[in-house]
């Protein structure tokens, strides 16, 4: 037992270390001073915005769309999933008032979800880069520029990632535990990364990726939910570069009810299982910047959810007398430190992003007791729903976010 418990506190106290170091090179990357990097000729870019039954959101998407400040040619195609509301009737309007929007209809197929619908965007769109936004995105009026500006002149790179913001922050305490989560994990750790490993991860929305480089590895999965971290990999494996551009920003609304940010987070999970599945399939993973990845993977959905369970485990024992006084310590200050870290890096994230304030000081405080443990839910029912999906010989199904 004091042989698992030593090995257990170095293990764990080496994973503190590494995000602790992730962090502040994470910090400081996000806070330099980077200097513009304008080009003499900015080549096309199609923006690709894949939508179904987003008839709420849609029409501010577009209006922030055409006020874009790009120098070169753009193209704006609104990719319909076959929406039943008034997605169409928008589109259409916005596609004859701009002659760069087009309102594509996708044609019926399976499997439904996202990577279908951008496969069909970029067969019929031609651009040296796309970019993908979600239907609820806003990007800010020089977001674009400055991810082509920033892939143009990094050499070897396969595009570069933007920064996503939480657009309904305020609206109450879950959406302002999504933004805090977004401002450490999304920003400190993908900065981190990038400034430490030179390497980054496509989030889903405001991301940049060159033409070339899907024609050299490949369309998007079908089958993968977490379509932007499967990319991720594939594009790693060949060398490429995502560089991370924090000061392109787009805003994005966020659940504001339990329901559906359960429904949304087991999307994201189920997604991330069938990443795992990949990874433990094949040693192409396991080399060069991609190891990175692949950590960053076995780190957060098999360490730790294990050092989660333990600290649980430990916790019940004490409180019903089976571990000793000398054990007890230790793990105290192990867990201790583990919340110093995390309520610090939370305060670092909105210091840097300016969101700082008594109430956000105070649901950092509180949001490992509460908002972090929603990760066991989530992970023990994403994994069921996973292996009934696998063990039925179904496709896990695209489960849309809705709307307010």
């Amino acid at each position: 037992m004091k042989s698992l418990f030593i090995i257990n506190s170095l293990v764990f106290s080496s994973i503190l270390l590494y995000y602790s170091i992730l962090s502040i090179f994470g910090l400081y990357y996000r806070l330099k001073n980077k200097s513009p990097k304008t080009l003499d000729i900015y080549p096309s870019v199609d923006i690709l915005i894949p939508a179904h039954n987003e008839g709420k959101v849609i029409k501010n998407t577009l209006e922030a769309m055409v006020k874009l400040n790009y120098p070169g040619p753009l193209n704006i195609y609104v990719l319909n999933d076959n929406s039943k509301d008034e997605t169409k009737d928008i589109a259409e309007a916005f596609d004859k008032a701009y002659k760069n929007v087009h309102h594509i209809q996708v044609p019926k197929g399976e499997p439904k979800g996202k990577s279908r619908v951008l496969n069909y965007g970029l067969s019929i769109s031609n651009s040296k880069y796309f970019v993908v936004y979600d239907a609820d995105n806003q990007p800010e009026i020089e977001s674009l520029k400055l991810l082509v500006e920033t892939a143009e002149s990094t050499p070897n790179s396969a595009g570069a990632v933007g920064y996503v913001k939480t657009i309904n922050a305020n609206k109450n305490i879950l959406t302002r535990f999504i933004s805090q989560e977004f401002q450490v994990f999304q920003l400190l750790m993908q900065c981190g990364r990038w400034s430490l490993f030179k390497t980054g991860s496509l989030t889903g929305t405001n991301m940049l990726v060159k033409r070339s480089i899907i024609e050299e590895v490949g369309e998007y999965d079908v089958y993968a939910i977490a379509e932007d971290a499967e990319l991720t990999l594939r594009i790693t494996t060949k060398g490429k570069l995502l560089p991370i551009v924090p000061e392109s920003v787009t805003w994005e609304q966020e659940p504001e009810k339990l329901k559906v940010f359960i429904k949304q987070r087991t999307r994201w999970l189920q997604g991330n299982l069938y990443l795992l599945e990949k990874m433990f399939s094949s040693f192409d993973y396991y080399k060069g910047k991609v190891l990175v990845h692949t950590l960053q993977q076995i780190l957060i959905y098999i360490i730790f959810l294990f050092f989660l369970l333990t600290s649980h485990a430990w916790f019940i024992a004490g409180l019903l007398g089976f571990t000793n006084f000398s054990i007890q310590q230790p793990l105290l200050l192990i867990w201790f430190s583990s919340y110093l870290f995390y309520v610090v890096q939370l305060f670092a994230a909105q210091a840097a992003e300016k969101t700082i304030s008594p109430f956000n000081i105070f649901l950092g405080f509180i949001a490992y007791f509460t908002y972090c443990q929603l990760f066991l839910l989530l992970y023990f029912r994403s994994l069921f729903l996973y292996i009934k999906a696998k063990r039925n010989k179904q496709i896990i199904s695209w489960d849309k976010t809705l709307r307010f």
